[in-house]
């Protein structure tokens, strides 16, 4: 296991450093190329990359783009931790096509997308089982934000929280071998430099205290409407049937944002590193508004909107059919929203003063605590990244804050909503965790004689009673439509009476269950609470609204108790 921890840790850093280099040439050619600070230029580009991908995706891959986190955490709940082979080049085709033409997303996603494809087909070469298949994707994921952000703590903590792995000696040690490996594997192929050029020159003030609470509100409130424009916007291109026209509109609308505020070209590191250093000017960009740069009100105005729209370009970016991930876009956001709120503060006129530095960067951990809900992931990954451990406790206040925030209104993350609904969410509660893991059709019986209403009881005793070593019988009408059920208790004082064998027929004793099971629509939580509510030992299935079988308490309860100790040993 740690041998293979090892090696997965590798790939990981050379998913992590190819998708990087292929977007950075990409890059590099525009800047050489074609002169980036005419911002009509940006109208043009998003819709060129949406346009690349769209013909890759069509002729070369021939599925549909998915997101990459929902996607694996789909795989590891209800495909046994098995993801198809071609994500593997996916997201290293699509995602730096989008990104490097402008596309306001990250690459993280993609490159834990293809590391953890890339881990489950050596565990499946490898015959390992479920269990320790889904441990190797945790650790591909570890290795690709490792590598990404050269921050290996904060990577075992995002796969714990985020894929809600057990926290135990035996995946803690492949999780930290895998981030070790994927972090040394970035310094060999891109040397000692950090996504950001930061050193706390200003440590913590207890007077400041109330303004990171302040902070940690703000980016709460963020973080839901983050979270609420996501599926606002993706439920209003959905209406939109033809790819064709969603890549038109959305490369459009991308361009239209990028025209007025430039900052939200590509991933945004740069933006972050110069709001940090206090380059407000550089940061911001050229834009129509360059005559006022001067005024701060104007700074701040601007830097609201890029709060505003990052949000929408983001989303619209995948809406539009590009390739991307959402934690990059989350720092970005965060950042504009620190940096606004400390200049807030600086220039209301009451005395304050405080870092916009220090501001922009808890602001970045504020909104990753609340719209990913992985407030340790956020805590960890900024004072890595920035080497801000002297900030821990604002980073705490704020996370916390906006974690609570965020959590009390949604239950779910972009990246949990879909599963959620499905039922196919693993969590860190055992309980829900198991039932999700377990499949329906495993615990299915069909060895059921069907009866007809029209039978006479002898008929039923005759062809259905003397045949079956069940005591239940579900009846159905001759399209297989499930009328009903009768049990051997039903008809056992009348079972000898000849007398009725000729003058009663099953209809006469059948009754309707307490309960069915909806084979499309009911997921193993919803299969057990109505087990537990009805007091049932058995109940019917329903599939496509025709008579399937039946489903046990005692096969249920035994299949539970072996997946329970699969999943807990």
């Amino acid at each position: 296991m740690f041998l293979l921890a090892l090696l997965i840790g590798l790939l990981s850093g050379l998913v992590a450093v190819t998708i990087k280099n292929i977007t950075f040439a990409i890059e590099a050619i525009f800047e050489k190329g074609i002169n980036l600070s005419e911002n009509s230029i940006y109208f043009i580009l998003p819709v060129i990359g949406l346009l690349l991908v769209y013909l890759f995706v069509k002729y070369v891959s021939k599925k549909p783009n998915e997101h990459a986190i929902p996607s694996i955490l789909y795989s590891l709940s209800k495909r046994n931790g098995i993801i198809p082979k071609r994500k593997i080049y996916l997201p290293l085709v699509t995602a730096p096509l989008t990104v490097g033409f402008g596309g306001s997303v990250g690459l993280l996603g993609p490159a834990i997308a293809s590391a953890s494809a890339i881990s489950s087909s050596l565990g499946q070469l490898l015959h390992i089982d479920r269990k320790t298949r889904s441990l190797l994707i945790g650790c591909a994921s570890a290795g690709a934000i490792a590598s990404i952000f050269k921050s290996p703590i904060a990577a075992i903590i995002f796969a714990i929280e985020v894929f809600s792995l057990d926290l135990t000696f035996a995946s803690l040690l492949p999780l930290l071998i895998a981030s070790i490996s994927s972090v040394i594997t970035s310094y060999f192929f891109l040397g000692d430099s950090v996504l950001f050029n930061f050193t706390v020159s200003e440590k913590f003030q207890i007077k400041d205290t109330l303004f990171y609470i302040l902070l940690g509100i703000g980016t709460g409130v963020a973080s839901i409407y983050f979270t609420k424009i996501y599926f606002g916007v993706t439920s209003i291109f959905n209406r939109l049937k033809s790819a064709r026209h969603k890549l038109i509109i959305g490369g459009l609308a991308i361009g239209v944002m990028l025209y007025f505020i430039p900052p939200l070209y590509g991933e945004g590191f740069g933006f972050i590193n110069d709001l940090m250093l206090g380059n407000d000017s550089k940061a911001i960009g050229a834009s129509l508004f360059d005559d006022y740069i001067d005024n701060i009100w104007v700074v701040i105005a601007l830097l609201f909107g890029i709060t505003v729209f990052k949000a929408i370009a983001m989303t619209t970016t995948f809406a539009a059919g590009g390739t991307g991930g959402i934690i990059i876009p989350t720092l970005v956001m965060g950042s504009s929203l620190g940096n606004l709120f400390a200049k807030i503060i600086n220039n209301c006129g009451l005395g304050f003063s405080v870092s916009e530095a220090n501001f922009t960067l808890i602001g970045m951990a504020g909104l990753i605590a609340g719209v990913l809900h992985a407030p340790l992931t956020a805590i960890f990954l900024i004072a890595e990244i920035t080497g801000g451990y002297q900030l821990f406790v604002p980073l705490m206040i704020t996370a916390s804050m906006s974690f609570i925030i965020n959590k009390n209104v949604l239950d779910h993350t972009i990246y949990t909503k879909e599963l959620l609904e499905k039922g196919a969410l693993l969590t860190q509660d055992k309980d829900k965790s198991v039932l999700t893991l377990m499949k329906l059709d495993s615990v299915i019986e069909q060895n059921f004689v069907v009866l007809q209403p029209e039978m006479t009881l002898g008929d039923m005793l005759k062809n259905g009673v003397a045949k079956s070593s069940r005591n239940l019988f579900p009846v159905t009408d001759d399209d297989h439509n499930f009328m009903g059920i009768i049990l051997l208790d039903d008809i056992r004082t009348v079972m000898f009476d000849q007398t009725l064998y000729e003058s009663t027929t099953v209809e006469t004793f059948m009754h309707l269950p307490p309960e069915f099971i909806v084979y499309e629509k009911d997921s193993m939580q919803k299969v057990m609470k109505k087990f537990q509510d009805s007091g049932a030992w058995n109940l019917p299935v329903i599939k496509d609204e025709k008579y399937y079988g039946f489903i046990s308490k005692s096969k249920l309860l035994t299949a539970y108790r072996k997946e329970l100790i699969n999943f807990t040993s």
